[in-house]
């Protein structure tokens, strides 16, 4: 009795082994066929807003870089951003010294890389940008609560996105990251919501002060643009 329940177990197994083979070549020649060109797959690629397949994913075309900033730079609003920024922002900060063509500046929560691409514009050639999400060749991804740079590693940061400070999920982590990063004697300079209480911004710098305040509009945006500089040493009591 043992034998025969051995023997159709045995047969049992064969036969659900063969039924997995079956399956898994059938699998295979389905995910295949899917990569060929003319493939339903390949053919709805443009239609589909997410690949269903790795080999629909794998079809996809990958986006120049250098090819999509030049895009980006002749739409209407990065020509408008960077007006902005050249004739309300950046005649300010050169015209009280702290901003140079020899300024190692980082721009905070780049977007895209306007701000990079008008200092360029401006004639200072060493601008880096970070931002949550990356958007080469401009922007490099890094967390503005813990910059992986070292400390006094710029002459100045600067951010010309009005929730960069208060949007953030720290705001206190956010300033004392910008302050460590920056020399000591280099500048800070932020656009903040024009609603916003200044004295509570300037509370969050513990070594800095602030040191000129004035109204720009950026791209439509109504903010105040906030520029301090740098102490070296803790200004406030907590």
């Amino acid at each position: 009795m043992d034998g025969h329940v051995r023997r159709l177990l045995n047969r049992v197994s064969i036969a659900l082994a063969a039924v997995a083979t079956a399956a898994l070549l059938q699998l295979f020649r389905h995910s295949s066929s899917s990569c060929l060109v003319g493939s339903p797959a390949y053919s709805s690629l443009s239609l589909t807003p997410f690949p269903r397949t790795s080999c629909d994913a794998a079809s996809r075309r990958v986006v120049d870089p250098d090819a999509r900033l030049a895009k980006l730079r002749s739409s209407p609003r990065w020509r408008r951003r960077i007006a902005a920024l050249s004739t309300a922002v950046f005649p300010q900060l050169l015209r009280i010294r702290l901003l140079h063509s020899s300024s190692r500046v980082l721009c905070l929560a780049a977007g895209a890389g306007q701000a990079v691409d008008a200092l360029h514009v401006a004639g200072v050639g060493d601008a880096t940008g970070v931002d949550l999400v990356d958007f080469p060749p401009l922007v490099r991804r890094a967390d503005p609560h813990n910059l992986p740079f070292f400390d006094g590693a710029f002459d100045m940061v600067f951010s010309d996105d009005p929730l960069a400070l208060t949007g953030a999920l720290f705001p206190s982590r956010f300033a004392a990251e910008a302050e460590r990063t920056v020399r000591h004697g280099g500048a800070i300079a932020l656009a903040v919501d024009r609603h916003i209480d200044l004295s509570t911004v300037a509370s969050l710098f513990k070594r800095s002060h602030v040191v000129e305040v004035w109204n720009a509009t950026l791209d439509g945006s109504a903010a105040s643009m906030v520029i301090l500089r740098n102490n070296g040493t803790n200004t406030k009591r907590h």
